[in-house]
């Protein structure tokens, strides 16, 4: 592959890239094979007798075909990049308002889980770790919904809302740690 046409592989977002339509539901394995492809063309051992510039260029395209890969693999990490692709920024950093109902289960999981601390009660943990993963699936549900009606905005809340259970779900993870 030439110089040019890895330059312009860079322009393409991550499914152009992969060749593979722009939607939030992807054929893992098409997008295994994909990757596949791009790193066997990429890859810096096949530029090994190119110039400086070239195994360069073949260094950032290699590179940028992990992250493009990894993006979409993360059905979270795909939504997001969706959403920015659409205009819209999930501003977690600064945007961090949530529905009334999300905020009253942030704090009922959060008691459980310094109650079932302090007690060192590995059920009560089991059953939040449960709560938290049936949470996580339905709010990829709500996600793909979103997406699927082209509603980034929605899409948005929901994605800072499943950050929040993933974020949650490290703790509960160090708390197992903790009292197992």
């Amino acid at each position: 592959m030439t110089v040019l046409r890895l330059l312009r592989h860079f322009m393409q977002n991550h499914f152009e890239l992969f060749q593979l339509p722009q939607q939030f539901v992807i054929d893992s394995a098409a997008l295994d094979a994909a990757y596949r492809e791009v790193q066997s063309q990429v890859h810096p051992d096949r530029f090994v007798s190119s110039t400086e510039a070239q195994k360069r260029v073949a260094m950032q395209w290699a590179t940028r075909a992990n992250e493009a890969y990894q993006t979409l693999k993360n059905p979270q990490k795909r939504a997001q990049y969706l959403c920015e692709l659409n205009g819209v920024n999930l501003e977690t950093e600064s945007n961090t308002s949530m529905p009334a109902a999300f905020l009253m289960q942030q704090m009922e999981w959060r008691e459980t889980l310094a109650e079932a601390r302090a007690a060192k009660d590995i059920d009560a943990l089991e059953a939040l770790a449960q709560e938290l993963r049936h949470s996580s699936k339905a709010l990829l549900q709500q996600v793909a919904s979103s997406l699927a009606a082209e509603d980034y905005l929605a899409t948005a809340g929901h994605l800072r809302s499943l950050m929040f259970v993933d974020k949650f779900g490290e703790e509960l993870e160090t708390a197992f740690d903790l009292v197992g």
